[in-house]
């Protein structure tokens, strides 16, 4: 997690009240940039927010939507061409992606009503990213983007040398909450559970209201490690516990088990894996459940413990492997948030980030594990815009009083 050392963003600033944009505004102390960076007024388009994190890059676009012109125009043909290009595309050379279902509609940042739009790309893909949005104009009137995560300073003077653009840091944290504060606010079907997760014909996805004004509530945020925040307030939280073991571990493990080399194909494979080959289970220890501490003869006692097993060894599939490997890493974060949540006494748990984009296993995994360890009385609560709100947060630095 890097630090929130940026010079030219030091300069803290009060973000501008209104009706639509209260929960951001609520989180404006302490995540401000130096209005210097735009001369003290609104900066050209277009706008983006970028989260570039260890193993994937997100990108958030701001497309108007209003009848505003401020541009000049050569600056409105340029938003023109940037727009069309980015939203007539849902694919973006061979690993750029847009993610078309997670759109969001009648956005309002810095008094501009418009849509937002969700990119990704693999964060190894950098000098390709920075070559097409050269070639296609992205920073032609734009001399500063707001960015957060480690690849924020990792690739500060890439964008400075190909670009010629200034990368605003953000704090990473800071904006992973300030983003989902406002995507809550902003759209009343963010939130949804797992229910009756351990059935598969009846196990469905049922919408979960989120009161984003009541607090505490837990954030782990899932990415190449994980981080797990206590939220009481919003401009109040702090980093309670984590681990190294996370997405980039999954995909780092798989890669070397079965071969694979996205995340996508590692996730396809544990989708028809059974972990159970791979896995030692109680009942493989006792013959059954461990009833005086009640656990389930079907529950893993160890993982990968059956894999001592020349025998077993030759029994079992990559698809198991891999399925394997993520039952590992969810059951671990379970473990990890179930304690944080006991530990601060906290009933809400969110779950968030990309390592759970198409990825079902982990969330019913983590499901269960919340309602079986709680006793029905927690639910492990997700969001659509799982691996986002960094970015969202980077985005809405724009939303700022640039006129004292």
């Amino acid at each position: 997690m890097g630090p929130y050392t940026c010079k030219e963003c030091s300069s803290l600033q009060t973000m501008e009240q209104s009706h639509t944009t209260v929960i951001s505004n609520s989180l404006s102390n302490g995540m401000s940039m130096h209005k210097n960076h735009f001369n003290g007024k609104i900066p050209p388009m277009p706008w983006f927010g970028m989260d570039i994190g260890g193993t994937l890059s997100k990108l958030v676009f701001f497309e108007p939507k209003d009848s505003i012109t401020a541009q000049t125009e050569d600056e409105t043909q340029l938003l023109f061409n940037v727009t069309k290009y980015l939203t007539k595309n849902s694919a973006y050379g061979k690993s750029g992606h847009r993610d078309a279902h997670q759109q969001m509609n009648n956005v309002k940042i810095c008094n501009r009503i418009g849509t937002l739009h969700f990119i990704r790309f693999p964060t190894s893909e950098m000098n390709n990213f920075l070559e097409l949005s050269k070639k296609k104009g992205m920073a032609a009137s734009v001399s500063t983007v707001c960015a957060t995560g480690g690849g924020a300073f990792k690739f500060e003077e890439m964008f400075k040398n190909e670009l010629n653009l200034k990368l605003c840091k953000c704090d990473e944290l800071d904006s992973l909450i300030r983003g989902l504060l406002f995507t809550v606010a902003s759209n009343n079907n963010e939130c949804y559970f797992w229910s009756q997760c351990t059935e598969d014909e009846q196990c469905s996805t049922q919408e979960y209201t989120f009161q984003y004004n009541k607090y505490p509530f837990i954030v782990v945020n899932i990415g190449s490690g994980v981080s797990v925040l206590a939220v009481y307030g919003p401009n109040n939280y702090k980093r309670i516990s984590g681990t190294s073991i996370g997405g980039g571990t999954f995909l780092g493990l798989c890669s070397l088990l079965t071969g694979c080399n996205t995340f996508d194909e590692a996730i396809e494979l544990a989708a028809n894996g059974d972990n159970v080959k791979v896995d030692k289970l109680v009942r493989d220890i006792y013959g059954g459940s461990y009833s005086r501490f009640g656990l389930p003869g079907e529950l893993v006692a160890s993982s990968f413990g059956h894999m001592n097993s020349k025998e077993k060894r030759a029994q079992v599939s990559r698809e198991d492997l891999a399925r394997a490997t993520l039952v590992t890493i969810t059951n671990n974060i379970a473990s990890i948030a179930r304690m944080c949540a006991l530990n601060e006494r906290i009933d809400r748990v969110c779950f968030v980030g990309n390592f759970l984009r198409v990825n079902p296993i982990s969330m019913k995994l983590l499901s269960h594990a919340m309602d079986y360890w709680s006793n029905g009385s927690q639910k492990a609560i997700f969001l659509n815009h799982e691996g986002y709100f960094g970015a969202i947060g980077c985005l809405l630095s724009f939303d700022e009083r640039f006129k004292e």
